[in-house]
């Protein structure tokens, strides 16, 4: 019996023994979870945070590349900004220089408008001369009975005399061009002598406007390039020729005084053509085509 209880003492202490060493063994194997559970656990977390850290820096990357792309944008646009500033600056300074040009031109107009005034004052004062400015034109009308005898092209000495006071003036104008254009009253030429020098009054305006011309030219010294003849004939009236006052003022020699870029394209007469207007031929104005010849009929000569 004595024995029986050592022995199973012994298996008991034995077993208790080995169940203490059993029950030892288990705690690595518990922490060793636990860490790898806590790894676990970290590296989601930690995945997740790198991949918000690479969205992060996608986006912002992309934010970047997207701020570039304006800026590269809003420096063409400023670069194209700047060179319409430049060009609006020159387009400026053109405009400035042209509106100065202007009033420069104007003021020499006004100036040869003042020395006409005052050379022609006895003339224009009866009647006979006037003068008008619009702008960048001056014209200077005068009745033929101080230029030119009824019927007739040749300047009279009277006439000679005048057209030497405006010669004198129009020398000293270097910036226009000059216009002389003869007109007519609606009466037709009857006598005959004159009839075979000027059929019509095409040949008559266009001859007193070369005879002026060519007194300008020769006797005052205007230039020649700047001088240009024409004839309306009885086109162009500034008044009725239903009584004696308006075909009086209808017989006129006009000179006009025009920018040159007005003159572009216009040839002065020739001594040919000069030659030739006064012995009848027909020298029609700017735009206008010769009329045919009114019919012939018995009328008193202005």
């Amino acid at each position: 019996m004595a024995k029986y209880d050592d022995e199973y003492g012994n298996e008991a202490r034995a077993s208790g023994e080995y169940q203490k060493r059993g029950g030892g063994s288990a705690l690595p194997w518990v922490l060793l979870v636990l860490v790898l559970g806590i790894a676990g656990a970290a590296g989601y977390f930690g995945f997740g945070m790198y991949q918000a850290a690479v969205d992060q820096r996608t986006a912002a990357v992309k934010t970047s590349e997207e701020a570039t792309g304006k800026l590269h944008d809003l420096e063409a646009a400023n670069k194209d900004l700047t060179e319409k500033v430049k060009g609006l600056e020159t387009e400026k300074g053109n405009l400035s220089a042209q509106v100065q040009a202007k009033d420069e031109e104007l003021a020499k107009l006004k100036a040869t408008y003042d020395s006409l005034n005052e050379q022609m004052k006895t003339e224009i004062d009866k009647g006979e001369i006037r003068l008008t400015q619009q702008g960048q034109r001056l014209q200077v009308d005068l009745v033929d009975k101080i230029l030119f005898d009824s019927g007739k092209a040749e300047v009279t000495e009277r006439g000679a005399e005048v057209l030497a006071k405006i010669g004198g003036v129009l020398a000293k104008v270097d910036d226009k061009a000059i216009q002389v254009s003869g007109h007519t009253d609606d009466s037709p030429i009857a006598d005959k002598e004159l009839q075979a020098r000027f059929p019509t009054n095409w040949e008559l305006s266009a001859a007193r406007a070369v005879n002026v011309v060519r007194f300008l030219s020769e006797k005052a010294k205007v230039p020649g390039k700047r001088l240009l003849a024409a004839g309306y004939g009885q086109h162009h009236p500034i008044a009725t020729n239903n009584n004696h006052e308006g075909r009086a003022r209808n017989r006129r020699i006009e000179i006009l005084l025009t920018p040159e870029v007005e003159f572009k394209g216009e040839a002065s007469l020739s001594a040919a053509e000069a030659k030739a207007g006064a012995k009848g031929s027909t020298v029609p104005a700017k735009g206008t085509k010769p009329a045919p010849a009114p019919p012939k009929k018995k009328s008193a000569r202005r």
